[in-house]
């Protein structure tokens, strides 16, 4: 799909509004691009994307790969019954301002659903491996300049990991959680239910110290079923403090404070752990990018509303971000 182009003046509160660093606002030329869908791999192994790039007439640019969350969300941030958006409009915005963007259907999902293995072979060393050959082919398209990482929810450790790569510009955590896996985990349960917190605190032990459990409480059977546990012992490996801090590029940090699933003190350990990161709190933004009251009701509607636009102020902070790397 071809845009037009565009030569009216786009104004993004680029410094003041964003990253609080009280800059003047500062105008965008709106670029003309075009998106097309990609694939890597062969036959039922194929995974697919959508890559966003300027027209002709722009003869370099930089390029952002964005990896989804946790869970069946594919390559426009929606899952099925629950249509936002998010990664879709983020996409767009970056690409009115010159910038391609490489977004994908994860390995088991939507396009890429043929290409998932068996439950008990998958590990999180598989979205690794997948993002890092989606990394290669965003590096090797045509005018292609430099290349960043933004990760969305878990989608931001898997980046964190990709991003060590000395070939990465920059990297964005956006909504990514602070702890390690198991302890997100534990304070899920907590949250809706502290009996299944309890009950899950043994399995949780045995998986964390890398062992599988063959009798986990019943009432959590579906949880920690036998078939996942090894993907649940690998994810659980990880930190996500420890993991940005080895990034060689340059790190920004984003966060919304309505965000219902991860938490500003998830920015803050992200923050805590890199100190040098571009820090930014987006007022009113929940987990799906969308400007949200206070109220719980009105946060889990604009899960399901693609008509709401990205929250004010993420766009400005992530091309301040590039811009300036």
């Amino acid at each position: 799909m071809t845009r037009l182009a565009w030569f009216a003046i786009l104004s993004f509160l680029m410094a003041a509004g964003a990253a609080g660093t009280g800059a003047p606002a500062r105008a965008l030329e709106l670029v003309a691009w075009t998106e097309q869908a990609v694939t890597i791999g062969e036959g039922a192994g194929a995974l697919h994307g959508s890559y966003i790039a300027p027209d002709d007439y722009v003869t370099a640019f930089d390029a952002v790969l964005i990896l989804a969350g946790s869970g069946p969300t594919d390559r426009n941030g929606n899952q099925t019954g629950m249509q936002n958006n998010s990664l879709k409009l983020l996409a767009e915005a970056l690409g009115y301002a010159g910038i391609a963007t490489l977004r994908i259907d994860k390995r088991g999902i939507a396009a890429s659903a043929a290409a998932m293995t068996r439950e008990e072979d998958l590990r999180f060393e598989t979205y690794i491996d997948d993002a890092r050959a989606w990394l290669a082919f965003v590096k090797a398209q045509p005018r292609v300049r430099r290349v960043f990482v933004i990760g969305h929810s878990e989608g931001a450790l898997i980046g964190a990991v990709v991003a060590q790569s000395a070939d990465v510009a920059g990297y964005v955590s956006l909504a990514g959680v602070g702890e390690k896996a198991a302890d997100v985990l534990r304070r899920q349960l907590a949250a809706n239910s502290p009996v299944a917190a309890e009950l899950a605190e043994p399995t949780l032990k045995k998986l964390e110290a890398g062992e599988l459990d063959p009798n986990p409480a019943p009432a959590l059977a579906a949880l920690f079923r036998p078939s996942v546990q090894p993907y649940l012992i690998s994810w659980f490996r990880y930190d996500p403090a420890i993991e940005i801090a080895k990034i060689p590029g340059k790190v920004a940090i984003v966060q919304g404070t309505t965000d219902l699933q991860v938490l500003v003190s998830d920015a803050e350990r992200l923050h805590a752990a890199r100190p040098d990161a571009a820090y930014t709190i987006v007022e009113g933004m929940n987990h799906v990018l969308k400007a949200v009251p206070a109220d719980r009701a009105a946060n889990i509607a604009a899960y399901s509303d693609p008509s709401l636009p990205l929250a004010s102020g993420l766009t400005a902070a992530l091309l301040t971000f590039v811009a300036g790397s």
